[in-house]
């Protein structure tokens, strides 16, 4: 599936999702911005800047719309727990 599809077909989804708020598609978005070329892949992720792309200001906010994006089954997550590391994302179809 090409990225556009797959853009294309979470705000579908997205849209009758009602569990999901703008700062949840807004990260989405940030890390399909920031995702390699082949879907389903994981590739690493920098808080600062998907918190920067997504205007999402607080911490908090950041890492209870990332639970929550697991927890509804649109990302797969691996944190690093390491400062020095960028935790890992898969975006799911």
């Amino acid at each position: 599936m090409k990225l556009a599809q797959q853009a294309d077909r979470f705000l579908q989804k997205a849209s009758d999702d009602k569990r999901l708020l703008p700062s949840h598609i807004s990260l989405f978005m940030a890390m399909f911005y920031y995702s390699p070329d082949k879907p389903g892949d994981h590739f690493q992720v920098s808080r600062k800047k998907l918190m920067r792309f997504s205007r999402i200001k607080s911490v908090a906010t950041y890492h209870k719309c990332i639970r929550e994006l697991v927890a509804y089954g649109y990302i797969d997550y691996q944190p690093s727990y390491d400062p020095y590391r960028a935790s890992s994302v898969a975006l799911l179809n």
